[in-house]
Parts: C-alpha cells; sequence; structure tokens
C-alpha cells in the first residue's frame, strides 16, 4: 500500500475534510506548491485560491480563501476563513459576485474601495474555478 497524507481543511465554523489523499496542490502567498507523501516539512501562508487534492486517481478542488497550510510527517492541514468544495459552489452566486466585482473596479466613483472590490473578485473567480470541474 502507498503512503498517504491525512489531510485535513478547517475553518472556523467546521471541518470541511478530513482524509487520507495521494497529492496536493495550492497557492501560497509567494506561489503554486505541491505535496507528495513524505515531503520535507512545509509552511505557507495561503492566497486566495484553489486547493486540488488527488486521491485513489480522482481529483477534488476546493476553494480556499487565505488562510495557513502546515505539512509535516505526512499530517496537511489548511486553516483557513473560508474553504468550500467545488461541488457544493453556487455558480450562479458567484458569477453575480464576479460581475459585481468587476463593475465597481471598472467605475469611476471616488468611493470605490479597489482593494476590497479585487479581494471580492478574486473570491468569486476562485470559487468559479473550483466549481469548473462539476
Amino acid at each position: 500500500m502507498s503512503k498517504k497524507i491525512n489531510l485535513k481543511i478547517i475553518t472556523h465554523e467546521k471541518e470541511v475534510l478530513n482524509e487520507d489523499v495521494d497529492a496536493i496542490y495550492s497557492r501560497g502567498v509567494d506561489g503554486e506548491f505541491g505535496i507528495l507523501p513524505d515531503h520535507q516539512p512545509f509552511m505557507s501562508a495561503l492566497d486566495i485560491g484553489v486547493t486540488k487534492i488527488e486521491k485513489d486517481g480522482q481529483s477534488e478542488l476546493f476553494a480556499t480563501i487565505g488562510g495557513i497550510f502546515q505539512f509535516k510527517d505526512n499530517q496537511a492541514i489548511i486553516l483557513t476563513d473560508l474553504a468550500e468544495r467545488g461541488s457544493d459552489i453556487d455558480v450562479t452566486r458567484a458569477k453575480a459576485a464576479k460581475e459585481r466585482a468587476e463593475a465597481r473596479l471598472g467605475s469611476h466613483e471616488v468611493e470605490v474601495d479597489t482593494a476590497r472590490a479585487q479581494i471580492a473578485l478574486a473570491k468569486a473567480l476562485a470559487r468559479l474555478k473550483a466549481a469548473m470541474k462539476h
């Protein structure tokens, strides 16, 4: 039997995932990374993006909105503000959020909080990318 990584994805509200997986790919603030069994200890602040897990020849995508990734001794944990399985994402709602953020960024109004609109857009894009497989 090949080695696995025990991965837990935890938000403030719940444990989103607790499974043994073959590989983890995610996006840290310094770029994308991948983890296989027996990887050296690793820690990264997570960016807004998509985390992909591979298990038994299948892959699953999660929208992960920031947080911390830690790996040691084939144990991985993602502590994040928000994590959603791609299959659980409401695509219509995510598209509407993307359109609202793009409209705010395209607006020439002085009161527009550009940084907040860019974060909203990044979240919507991550959710749409995670949902794309479904």
